[in-house]
């Protein structure tokens, strides 16, 4: 059917238009500009989605970028009907949006080293004592820098070291090297070794570790704000056997291991390299692409703010104070800048709000972040 109105439309400019193409491009415009259904979509891709339609032999995109450009062919072909409304002046009105979330591959490296003991003159020769251990957070960076004044990108050392706050206790912690610095990844304390159920201040196997370290790491965060998603480095240590001595008995040596961890919002576990992200697409009247527009209804506080909290609305007709877009656009700033606080470029964003216009209407306005302003989108 829509070929059929294409052939007529240019056969009706051929004979009545002196510009036939110019003619025959608006009147497309007008046409195609029809209106779609509008839908609103919160999803979370299941391991059969990334199977089926995909066809992945994983169930995660292997980067963000690669969901970014794939997603848009699954809403498409789920969403055939959904689309974008146009007003009168052929601009889009209002647009489809699908919330999605789903995994992608996101490998975080580890580490390992084996277990350097310091002795009492080491940590002596940078505290300028005779105690034999360090007592200030910095001593251990002072070794760092002083041992390794070359150290590289990636270089991993795990030092046990005697440390006095009151008492002396050993610590065994890891350090990376990165970014011209040295971090430091706390390792467990010979009491907190015991309170996990062993006997020597080392785990017994990887699997163990993984097991114990995800139901101590709540006690170890008690007094830190952690979200879901966030991802902690564990340092542990393990006893291997590397060889055998004359006698037959064995040669043991202690290694360090980093692991990583993820907060799922009420526990931990151990991270599988495999991430979780959520992005918003929107229909552009063509296809999906992705969005960082919020959609964000006016409430009874928004209307207060702005001195409409008699009515919650704003009443736009000829002659009241909120009848331009430019007054209506300036109270919606003040509410969009006290709501979020924090907002980059690019930040979209579609109000809803209610007006009075002789009628009670809901109305749409669409706001960008832009050049460090809010402007009408």
């Amino acid at each position: 059917m829509k070929k059929i109105i294409y052939s007529l439309i240019a056969f009706g400019f051929i004979f009545t238009s002196c510009d036939p193409l110019e003619d025959i491009n608006k009147e497309l415009e007008v046409y195609n500009t029809i209106d779609s259904e509008i839908g609103n979509l919160e999803y979370t891709f299941t391991a059969d989605d990334y199977t089926d339609f995909f066809e992945f032999d994983f169930p995660n995109f292997s980067s963000v970028d690669d969901a970014k450009a794939l997603i848009p062919n699954y809403l498409t072909e789920t969403y055939p009907m959904w689309g974008v409304t146009y007003n009168s002046d052929i601009e889009i009105e209002q647009a489809s949006s699908a919330l999605i979330t789903f995994d992608w591959y996101n490998k975080i490296p580890t580490y390992e080293a084996e277990v350097r003991i310091l002795t009492p003159e080491e940590q002596n020769a940078i505290t300028g004592d005779t105690y034999g251990n360090f007592s200030r957070s910095y001593h251990i960076f002072d070794f760092l820098e002083a041992e390794f004044p070359a150290a590289a990108e990636g270089d991993f050392v795990a030092l046990t070291y005697e440390y006095y706050s009151g008492s002396t206790t050993d610590l065994t912690d890891s350090f990376l090297f990165e970014n011209g610095e040295w971090t430091r990844f706390a390792g467990f304390t010979p009491a907190e070794y015991t309170a996990m159920g062993e006997d020597f201040p080392n785990f017994s196997s990887h699997d163990e570790a993984a097991l114990k370290i995800a139901v101590t790491l709540p006690e170890r965060f008690k007094f830190e704000t952690k979200e879901a998603g966030d991802i902690a480095v564990a340092s542990y240590e393990l006893s291997k056997v590397t060889g055998e001595n004359p006698d037959g008995s064995s040669i043991r040596k202690t290694f360090t291991y980093t692991s990583n961890f993820i907060f799922d919002g009420s526990k931990w576990s151990k991270y599988d390299n495999v991430a979780s992200e959520t992005i918003q697409f929107a229909h552009d009247g063509n296809t999906w692409v992705p969005d960082n527009t919020i959609k964000y209804t006016l409430t009874g506080a928004d209307y207060a703010l702005v001195g409409n909290g008699q009515y919650s609305n704003f009443d736009v007709r000829d002659g009241k104070d909120d009848a331009s877009e430019e007054a209506r656009l300036a109270k919606m700033i003040t509410i969009l800048s006290a709501n979020f606080p924090t907002v980059e470029e690019g930040q979209k964003y579609s109000v809803t709000y209610n007006v009075y216009s002789g009628a009670n209407e809901v109305w749409i306005m669409n706001i960008i972040f832009e050049g460090g302003v809010y402007v009408l989108q």
